[in-house]
């Protein structure tokens, strides 16, 4: 078996947020792959809901102090890590006095969904580029869950696919039925703007499935997991050549995992 380095991405995982499907899978994928002998790392963001003491979240100095740039503004960021009990893997949390203070996830008590999403899902996606190259870790694998992860791939594949962090680094996107009622704000679009992505307009008001389907163009391989996964994003994966396979086997088997993600290198 070649041990590989993976690199999990999601904004729930368990224990941290409610739990729910894609919570779950975000730890037992990154749990039974350290179980089998490869090099694990997760993040996600650090919601005001975490409870920072029951969780023993501690902030990583060495990690902290970076300042990224959002739509012309530097915001600066802060790592927190926590270790999940029993799973032996370690959480990063990336988190931000603007964007993560809050007490809410990305709506407020109230069930409101934040203005802010879009900057709040860019600030989320650029971190963990900034504190991977900080770590100088080398992912083989990034496996990519949720929405609000979903400008990571276009930004690894436009601005980092040189970069040695990342040259030969394979994105899986695992597509589950997450979503969120309406559309971001403008802050998403203005931010990539701003940094030069190509076509931004494409994120201009952007809904769950429309996020999704840039993403999938700029993944490696795509997991559905869901019968309700969003239609028009799997569409878009196809018509972009990335291949799209059932998820759900590895779901109750997260075992299986280690052969797929060997086969992406095949």
């Amino acid at each position: 078996m070649t041990k590989r380095r993976i690199l999990y991405v999601s904004h729930e995982i368990k224990p941290y947020f409610p739990e729910g499907e894609m919570a779950s899978m975000a730890l037992a994928f990154p749990k039974k792959m350290n179980e089998l002998g490869h090099e694990i790392r997760a993040f996600m963001p650090r919601f005001g809901l975490i409870n920072e003491r029951r969780h023993q979240l501690h902030e990583v100095i060495r990690l902290s102090g970076i300042n990224v740039v959002i739509n012309d503004y530097d915001q600066p960021l802060v790592i927190k890590v926590a270790s999940v009990p029993g799973a032996r893997i370690q959480v990063y949390f990336i988190d931000n006095e603007e964007y993560f203070k809050r007490k809410g996830s990305w709506e407020d008590d109230k069930g409101v969904f934040y203005e802010d999403n879009g900057a709040r899902s860019l600030f989320f996606s650029k971190s963990i580029i900034e504190t991977i190259k900080k770590l100088g870790w080398q992912p083989d694998v990034i496996h990519i869950m949720g929405w609000m992860s979903a400008p990571l791939p276009v930004y690894l594949r436009q601005f980092h696919a040189e970069d040695p962090h990342f040259a030969g680094t394979k994105l899986v996107y695992s597509l589950f039925e997450n979503g969120f009622k309406g559309c971001l704000d403008d802050g998403l679009e203005q931010g990539m703007a701003f940094d030069g992505v190509n076509n931004p307009e494409l994120f201009n008001q952007a809904t769950a499935d429309s996020l999704y389907c840039q993403a999938l163009r700029n993944v490696d391989a795509v997991l559905e997991m869901s019968d309700l996964a969003p239609a028009a994003a799997i569409a878009a994966a196809k018509e972009a050549g990335v291949p799209v396979h059932d998820g759900r086997p590895f779901m109750e088997q997260p075992a299986l995992l280690d052969a797929f993600y060997e086969s992406l290198f095949a």
